[in-house]
């Protein structure tokens, strides 16, 4: 793949976006048309795509007026509309309201055609779980291909973000900070999502994840208020605390890492029944959540403590071919439901080491930054 871009934005959430927006301008330009084709293709109309997008425009400026003036500010460094940019920032809402309402698109296709989707799969441990660092979390990132994405990172007064998001987003969906907080992101669906509730926007959640200075906090921005699209926020911090935060309509659980077993979450909720929860549009493509779920747990599991080299082979596996913890797009799906592992994140929280992939693992050493 091509290599990542990384921005070292500074000054007011609207020069930040600027600068985002300036730089970007390309990416941001094919994101845009990637997700109006993804949407319509999930159900939508163009005219429910503006209509949903007003919506979102008034949620993100009211819940945060600083998100609300970077994504100004990416509007006008990229010349792009601003409902345009709302729409990749509620990006997460319309694709998973629209895949519980109206099915998920790539379902009959792969009845007949025996492919899987797949999308991430997270990782933490603390107290020598792992041999060379008090506290690591991460995750395999599996997406379309075709999404563009970059690197950002950026102070707030004493507090350094260093987040991995797509082009146009404000808020980094995984990351670390200089106060020993990380995060990762799992996409997770049931039959009560829906985008017409009142919430704050995934995105901006993770934002706010990785401007908090403490578990706790981050944890609150998770669950708080109860988000209308299901979703699942891997938090760890280098107090040691580690946790994966399932979130839906009906309700959040936060399950915390026990003892020095890794932790380790996919796509599916590990405990449906005690939410409520209906997880009608996995149905039919939950192959794959649930091997790698098994499949990286076990491997994290064959030595204790885990090594970085056991651990970064473990991300690399493609045991199950399609199914797979690395995965590579299935030749058997249409372009437009092909999914790859485009980015693989180790974040040593402890130490302040950011260590990627851009594109799967298996393909590239992983590079490191400091937060």
């Amino acid at each position: 793949m091509t290599s990542l871009p990384l921005l070292n934005l500074d000054g007011s959430p609207y020069r930040q976006g600027l600068q985002h927006g300036e730089r970007l301008a390309e990416e941001i330009a094919a994101n845009i048309a990637l997700y109006r084709n993804r949407m319509i293709t999930a159900g939508l109309t163009e005219a429910q795509l503006t209509e949903r997008a007003q919506v979102f425009l008034r949620r993100f400026t009211h819940y945060d007026a600083s998100y609300r003036a970077s994504m100004d500010g990416i509007a006008a460094g990229s010349k792009q509309s601003i409902l345009d940019i709302t729409l990749v920032n509620a990006r997460y809402e319309l694709l998973y309201s629209a895949w519980s309402e109206f099915g998920h698109p790539a379902v009959q296709y792969m009845k007949s055609h025996q492919p899987d989707l797949g999308e991430c799969t997270s990782f933490g441990g603390a107290a020598t779980t792992f041999s060379d660092v008090d506290v690591r979390i991460g995750q395999n990132w599996d997406w379309f291909l075709g999404a563009h994405c970059a690197l950002l990172r950026w102070r707030k007064d004493n507090l350094t973000v260093l987040g991995f998001t797509e082009a146009g987003i404000v808020g980094p969906k995984l990351g670390m900070n200089s106060a020993g907080i990380g995060l990762g992101l799992n996409g997770l669906g049931c039959s009560a999502d829906s985008w017409q509730e009142e919430s704050v926007p995934v995105h901006l959640r993770t934002w706010r994840i990785l401007r908090s200075t403490k578990p706790g906090e981050a944890i609150g921005h998770a669950t708080t208020p109860r988000p209308t699209v299901s979703s699942n926020f891997f938090i760890g911090s280098t107090d040691g605390t580690v946790a994966t935060v399932e979130a839906s309509p009906r309700g959040c659980r936060v399950i915390y890492q026990d003892g020095t077993t890794p932790l380790v979450h996919a796509n599916h909720f590990l405990h449906p029944e005690g939410l409520g929860v209906d997880q009608s549009w996995l149905k039919d493509t939950a192959g794959s959540t649930f091997h790698r779920q098994k499949r990286l747990q076990a491997l994290l599991e064959e030595t204790s403590p885990v090594t970085l080299e056991k651990l970064q082979a473990s991300l690399r596996d493609h045991d199950g071919e399609a199914l797979s913890v690395c995965r590579h797009p299935e030749q058997a799906l249409p372009e437009e439901f092909r999914t790859h592992t485009a980015f693989s994140a180790i974040l040593d929280l402890s130490a302040g080491r950011f260590h990627y992939t851009y594109g799967p693992p298996c393909e590239s050493q992983y590079q490191i930054l400091e937060v």
